[in-house]
């Protein structure tokens, strides 16, 4: 069974499923519907039909055998200059770098990264996952450190932690804290697209740097850029009792 997150934010819901699929990279559309016509696709557990449309909270499977996956989950560092999904097959992003062993278990990433920011990326099969960490209803916790262009105002922690309007929209209030004269962890509990970009725009000044040191209890530590490891053990059970699975 394959199961696959869910695509860009800027993708129009409700969508037909096989649309859904070509952007999850099982081939075209007709491949996609080919899919379905075999009993290979299940749209929230049930065998989807042609026509059936998706909705953004739907659990949509890809089951090639009929058994149950083994589920796993992997920490990686996505250097800068990757793409977290291609739109473009002829674009190199986390998926088409990993290693054979990892592509075999159909691991995706929850969430992105843009290509000019780094850090943790969360690797899984397990689609449950998806929902229960980017829906901003949960309020999970996202921390990241920030370098600046100009250096930080003296008021830059009050008005981060206070919610900063970007673009009509006020943001929940952050956690920071400054580690230098232009340099910051900020924890979110929310991701809007690009959002510690925006802020710091928004405060009239620029990110030059910007890396993902943890989510949730899933942190990054040493990681090297490009590098996974298996999340397991104690890491994995917390992780997986706090997203309520």
């Amino acid at each position: 069974m394959q199961k696959q997150s869910k695509p860009s934010p800027a993708a129009e819901f409700p969508m037909r499923i096989n649309k859904y699929l070509a952007l999850h990279n099982f081939g075209t559309r007709r491949g996609a519907d080919e899919l379905v016509e075999k009993g290979q696709v299940f749209l929230n557990g049930k065998r989807a039909v042609l026509g059936d449309k998706v909705v953004e909270s739907d659990s949509v499977e890809v089951r090639r055998s009929g058994k149950m996956p083994t589920y796993a989950y992997f920490a990686f560092n996505k250097p800068v200059g990757m793409i977290t999904l291609a739109q473009n097959r002829s674009e190199r992003d986390i998926v088409r770098s990993l290693p054979k062993e990892l592509v075999q278990l159909h691991v995706f990433p929850i969430g992105r990264l843009d290509k000019e920011s780094e850090g943790l990326i969360i690797l899984t099969n397990d689609a449950r996952v998806t929902d229960r960490l980017l829906n901003p209803k949960y309020e999970h916790e996202k921390t990241y450190e920030v370098k600046t262009k100009l250096a930080l105002r003296s008021n830059f922690k009050e008005k981060m932690e206070s919610g900063v309007e970007i673009e009509g929209y006020k943001t929940r209030p952050a956690r920071v804290q400054t580690l230098g004269t232009n340099r910051a962890r900020i924890t979110l509990t929310e991701g809007k697209t690009h959002q510690i970009r925006r802020m710091l725009v928004a405060l009239f000044n620029e990110v030059t740097e910007l890396k993902r040191v943890s989510v949730m209890n899933i942190k990054l530590d040493k990681l090297a850029p490009g590098s996974y490891r298996k999340i397991e053990g104690d890491e994995l059970a917390i992780f997986l009792k706090s997203l309520n699975l």
